[in-house]
């Protein structure tokens, strides 16, 4: 209980910084047993977790540390993937210092537990030693058809399968796992950990339909007529632009089409946009992990320089911690209080900012400063500024109730307007983590399965 005072936090080795930018395979290395089970060993058990209670899909943290440390590796294993549908990626990719970590009762002391770390080593050590995710093999004669593999697609796909519902997947791109595969970069997730998750979903049962667009492969009507659920798990997207002179100008581009151009050319696709940034000045406009994504992406294709530009200063910038060290490793160069006034073909025209005094909700806004203007030279201009929902056909056509945005309208059971229809994440909530769009796809999931065993 007391073994945190003896023993630091510690992080993944790394690999090195001249070594990692010459390709798209992963940074970080996985925690060996003595150090998953010495890291796990610091967690002091606390009676109200605040770990758990901060993680989206509510993962039992300390149990499994607790395995972890008294080296029960299945037991570790068996407990993750309980109320996880992919732990070993959601160890990989979630900003834990903003979620689990950042609400351990060590962080502001002696170090937060590193809880993601150890999370990826449980699942695969557990996977080196022959563990599988379980699902049920008595089939309960219901079927739910799934539009978008992403991670609110994948996980509700994983808790009906173990529920014993057949589950039909539709995907319009060439493979399964929407952002996780064609958004998030190698260095961070290699790619094959996701084809792996959707074989074991497919061994246990599930149809996939890649290249398959509902509403022009197939209609959406056929599809609620010959199920007895629908979940919508779409995503979001569609770029934004900051709506300024010359956005569309040649030289810009959107974070999306550079990330998912980069990753079709690595997986020999073809390929849609390519935008290449060798031997050129990439300025990148954003402060998300999208930005930290394309600014070390820009490094690993041979740049001629890395900026980065964001509107507010550092502490507020939204992406991990981590993710910011690792790109000024690589040799990015951040500039913090800029704002983009306009766009040129070879320079990206900005102000200076500052922050305002606190309203009454205690919440500062970004002001420019007058005459503080000044340009940065740019060949490429990569736009990570968010993403917004996208409207296909076939939802226009679906007559579910919408927001503002777009984005469908579900009540506290996933459910839309159609209560035969359920949503969650990007789709629903507009542009958010994979975890919160995984814990979605679980609600969802577990919604439908009641209704099912009521009728």
């Amino acid at each position: 209980m007391l073994n945190f005072t003896k023993i630091d936090r510690n992080n993944p080795s790394k690999r090195g910084v001249m070594d990692r930018i010459k390709d798209f395979r992963e940074v970080y290395e996985v925690f060996d047993k003595n150090k998953a089970s010495e890291q796990a060993d610091r967690c002091i058990g606390c009676g109200d977790p605040y770990c758990h209670n901060k993680c989206p899909l509510h993962n039992i943290i300390p149990a499994w540390l607790k395995q972890t440390a008294e080296n029960d590796l299945e037991l570790a294993f068996n407990i993750a993937n309980e109320t996880s549908p992919f732990p070993e990626i959601l160890g990989r990719i979630c900003p834990h210092d903003v979620l689990c970590e950042g609400d351990c009762s060590l962080n502001d002391t002696h170090g937060a537990i590193t809880i993601g770390a150890v999370e990826t080593y449980i699942s695969e050590s557990g996977f080196d030693n022959g563990l599988v995710p379980k699902f049920s093999k008595n089939k309960i004669g219901k079927k739910v058809a799934i539009v978008g593999s992403g991670p609110a697609g994948i996980s509700a796909a994983t808790f009906l399968l173990r529920a014993g519902i057949d589950v039909d997947m539709y995907e319009r791109a060439n493979r399964a796992g929407g952002l996780l595969t064609y958004g998030i970069p190698g260095f961070k997730l290699d790619k094959y950990r996701i084809e792996r998750r959707i074989n074991w979903l497919k061994d246990a049962g599930m149809k996939l339909f890649l290249n398959c667009e509902i509403g022009k492969d197939k209609s959406f009507e056929e599809l609620e007529k010959d199920n007895d659920a629908v979940f919508i798990g779409i995503g979001a997207t569609k770029g934004k632009y900051p709506g300024i002179l010359g956005e569309k100008n040649s030289n810009v581009y959107l974070a999306m089409e550079f990330l998912t151009g980069i990753q079709q050319r690595n997986f020999e696709e073809i390929v849609t946009t390519f935008i290449d940034v060798k031997n050129k000045n990439v300025v990148v406009i954003g402060g998300g992990d999208t930005a930290m994504d394309c600014v070390r992406t820009s490094v690993r294709e041979g740049a001629h320089s890395v900026k980065c530009l964001y509107r507010r200063d550092e502490l507020n910038m939204p992406g991990s911690k981590k993710e910011v060290q690792n790109s000024k490793e690589e040799g990015v160069e951040f500039v913090f209080n800029v704002s983009p006034l306009s766009i040129e073909i070879d320079r990206v025209n900005l102000i200076q900012t500052a922050m305002s005094e606190p309203d009454e909700s205690g919440r500062s806004s970004v002001v420019n400063v007058v005459g503080s203007e000044y340009s940065e030279v740019a060949d490429v201009i990569i736009l990570a500024l968010g993403f917004e929902q996208e409207l296909p056909i076939f939802l226009k056509n679906a007559n579910l109730e919408l927001d503002k945005w777009n984005g469908i309208k579900v009540n506290e059971r996933s459910q839309t307007s159609n209560p035969k229809i359920y949503s969650g994440g990007d789709s629903v909530r507009g542009a958010d983590l994979a975890v919160r769009a995984a814990a979605d796809g679980k609600l969802a999931a577990e919604s439908i399965i009641k209704v099912f065993l009521n009728q």
